[in-house]
């Protein structure tokens, strides 16, 4: 890496880490159109990416697909739903995302989340099977865009669960990345994007999170406190979208935040009126986080690069796992045009820095 300074980030010459053709489909009616929106950790002596794999049906000309997982005496299945064209049903395809059918919203793909593994944070292979795939009806349109915050030595990985009634959070568990236990939906429709900070501040578990805004309010992100994990409660909004900031739209916290002396990083994406997302960067206070110190006014990454530029849903970086090593480096996995997975390498100091100049 040149120096930290100039640029804030470096992104790797590997670039991109992980592609479409990095994994197989989890079924053979699917076919991966997304390896993108990593979590990231440290284990022992492999950095663990925890992927979002997302399939698509094999297309049919003529036809319109959205996979669902079904869930009935027999257990879960993956059921594929197909309209055609040309006939009865009022199709909304103006959304690569979605399927919108005489008014009712489905996904045009499904996802889960599968485990990749690195010596080097490189080089990464994946695992041969799903580490979660959709497995409870508040599931059955898919699992999506986990963090992963290691407390003592649990690692906690909070997920999208999505369902037709909305997206809600989900917490998950492994020592190891191989078992893993499920703990349930712990905040529910509308909330995604939410982190848990790696310790106990003023004796609770904290986290951020972003419920859905509707009527006149904006998306935001929002602070809240636990005592287990499980329960949540003391609610405050800590960060709005802005003009100010560049982050117009909507902001998402990313990974966990990481502490420095100077207070918590915390990484989070913003999401211009144009539907560009870009990554900015905040310092919140270490003893008491609701108090927002810094936050940039700039983009500390944005899509540049033709293959961040181009992809499934286009112009978009979009992180939500970061890993920071013993000699100083952080590691950024980010998810590049929803398609597959970049890095880019920075310091502590050099975002310290990015924040005294905004």
């Amino acid at each position: 890496m040149t120096s930290p300074f100039f640029p804030v980030v470096q992104r790797h010459a590997a670039n991109p880490l992980l592609d479409l053709d990095a994994v197989q489909p989890s079924a053979p009616e699917l076919q991966v159109i997304g390896v993108f929106n990593p979590g990231a950790c440290q284990l022992h002596n492999e950095t663990i990416l925890l992927v979002r794999i997302a399939e698509m049906c094999t297309p049919t000309a003529g036809w319109v697909k959205a996979p669902i997982m079904r869930f009935d005496a027999d257990g879960p299945r993956l059921d594929v739903l197909a309209w055609q064209k040309d006939g009865a049903h009022r199709l909304d395809l103006s959304d690569p995302r979605l399927v919108v059918v005489d008014g009712q919203i489905l996904l045009t793909s499904i996802s889960h989340l599968r485990v990749a593994r690195s010596t080097d944070g490189v080089h990464f292979q994946f695992d041969p099977h799903p580490f979660l795939f959709p497995a409870t009806p508040d599931e059955a349109f898919g699992v999506e865009d986990c963090r992963i915050t290691q407390i003592d030595d649990t690692f906690y990985i909070t997920y999208t669960g999505v369902s037709a009634d909305g997206f809600g959070v989900c917490l998950a568990t492994t020592h190891d990345f191989v078992q893993v236990q499920r703990h349930g939906m712990i905040l529910p429709p509308q909330n995604k994007n939410t982190c848990l900070f790696p310790e106990k501040i003023g004796g609770h578990y904290v986290a951020l999170h972003r419920p859905l805004a509707e009527g006149f309010s904006q998306p935001a992100i929002w602070y809240a406190e636990s005592p287990d994990l499980l329960h949540w409660g003391n609610h405050r909004c800590l960060l709005r979208p802005s003009a100010m900031y560049g982050d117009q739209k909507k902001i998402g916290a990313g990974p966990q935040p990481l502490k420095t002396d100077a207070g918590w990083l915390l990484l989070y994406h913003g999401c211009a009126y144009d539907e560009s997302y870009s990554l900015f960067l905040a310092l919140l206070d270490r003893d008491d986080p609701r108090r927002v110190l810094k936050r940039s006014k700039t983009p500390l990454l944005r899509p540049t690069t033709v293959w961040e530029r181009k992809g499934f849903f286009a112009n978009v970086i979009f992180c939500n796992g970061w890993v920071r090593h013993p000699d100083g480096r952080i590691a950024i996995y980010y998810g590049a045009a929803d398609t597959r997975i970049g890095l880019a390498e920075t310091t502590e100091q050099a975002l310290l820095q990015f924040l005294d100049q905004q």
